[in-house]
């Protein structure tokens, strides 16, 4: 058995694993386990053991070990499952203007917003996206990111959303992270279409979607329910074509109006991302189905308004997930773990609750089983944070990085 083993990594102050808790609802930080003088034992990327060092060092002593010298608390890799990083351009105007008290909605209305971003991506070469991409995706990783979703939707055509595809999936081979590619073609309607969304929605289901499944460049679809987008009856059409043909489904939902939580629970969708308009009967309707409540703090920050009600959305015993909304507009800064600190305080959520949501129950809105915790059988995805006692780590409000990753 020793010469199965290919590493034995430790010890660390404390392994927190995540294993065991419930999917849905509230957690305490006292139902968390917790493994003093730890040890981790990895074969092939994937969890042998994890329990106490020295018990593990003697029952594996043929282990090549990996020796932790200093104070460190081990967690499993953070998961971002709702991002917008491959881009080009910026909106630095646009932040000017919400910063002179213009709202996200007027910005669109004069011709900012996501449309900006739009034309500067249509420029863009797929070799420049995939530099940018890379840039930003590896910067997550140091940062203790090891799997990152990353949307399409600054295309907005069929040959310009492809660019964006294959610039993701590009991407995903210069990096050690996890890339989990999102087909958001229907993220606003473009301006060559105004006034006829439905009949861009079904020219990315006659040619878009076959073309992306044709090509494996995604298994996910998303779609952006409000004002300055699509309708509910307009995101049903779409969503139910592209679940026919095979897609997982998201949905960016009740950002500024209620309703699309509610249809995302409705149809199955593994997500409703956003939340911060969610009103009580969405926030039942997630609660009682398996979608999972994703909250984006970094939208909130970039837009000044306030957060979901991530506090109420596990209380009604919602899954809830946290994920950064990293993109050139409403959520420029990317730093998940900050956000999360920001949100933990001011929604009230404990240590357990906050990084379960960017854990286990992140995988769960991705479509996951494979990581998330630190058990046996799941991917060595791992990161320890300098200190003895994990409580540092949300007090330091995500200036606190790891200073291990590993991938």
């Amino acid at each position: 058995m020793p010469n199965q083993i290919n590493r034995l990594i430790g010890p660390f102050s404390q392994i927190i694993p995540f294993s065991g808790l419930p999917i849905k609802g509230p957690l305490k930080d006292e139902d968390l386990q917790l493994i003093k003088d730890g040890g981790v034992l990895v074969q092939d990327g994937k969890i042998v053991s994890v329990g106490a060092f020295e018990a593990l060092a003697k029952e594996y002593h043929g282990a090549e070990v990996e020796e932790i010298t200093q104070p460190a608390v081990l967690l499993p890799g953070l998961i971002d499952c709702h991002t917008h990083t491959c881009f080009a351009g910026t909106r630095s105007q646009d932040y000017a203007l919400k910063l002179q008290g213009k709202t996200y909605i007027e910005i669109a209305r004069e011709g900012g917003g996501i449309r900006r971003t739009v034309a500067n991506t249509r420029l863009a070469t797929e070799e420049e996206l995939t530099l940018s991409l890379s840039d930003r995706i590896n910067r997550h990783l140091a940062e203790g990111v090891t799997t990152i979703e990353v949307k399409s939707g600054y295309g907005l055509s069929v040959e310009q959303e492809l660019k964006m595809l294959t610039a993701i999936q590009q991407g995903a081979n210069q990096t050690k992270a996890s890339i989990i590619s999102t087909c958001l073609a229907a993220h606003t309607l473009p301006k060559e279409f105004e006034g006829r969304s439905k009949e861009y929605l079904e020219l990315m289901v006659i040619e878009l979607l076959p073309a992306v499944k044709r090509n494996g460049f995604s298994n996910r679809v998303d779609i952006f329910i409000e004002e300055t987008a699509f309708t509910l009856a307009e995101a049903e059409y779409y969503l139910d074509a592209a679940r026919a043909m095979g897609f997982a489904l998201t949905v960016h939902a009740d950002q500024f109006t209620p309703g699309g939580a509610a249809l995302a629970a409705r149809m199955g969708a593994l997500s409703a991302d956003h939340l911060e308009a969610s009103g009580e009967n969405d926030i039942r309707a997630l609660a009682c189905s398996e979608t999972v409540a994703v909250v984006l703090p970094g939208a909130s920050l970039g837009l000044g308004i306030p957060f979901a009600p991530a506090r109420k959305l596990l209380d009604a015993g919602c899954c809830l997930a946290i994920a950064s909304d990293w993109n050139p507009g409403s959520a420029p800064m990317g730093d998940l773990l900050l956000q999360a600190a920001l949100l933990s305080i001011f929604e009230k959520l404990n240590f357990a609750e906050t990084m379960a949501g960017l854990t286990f129950r992140a995988a769960k809105a991705l479509g996951l089983h494979d990581r998330g915790t630190l058990s046996v059988g799941m991917r060595a995805d791992m990161i320890a944070f300098p200190v003895n006692d994990f409580r540092e780590i949300l007090y330091h409000q995500g200036k606190l990085k790891p200073f291990r990753v590993w991938p």
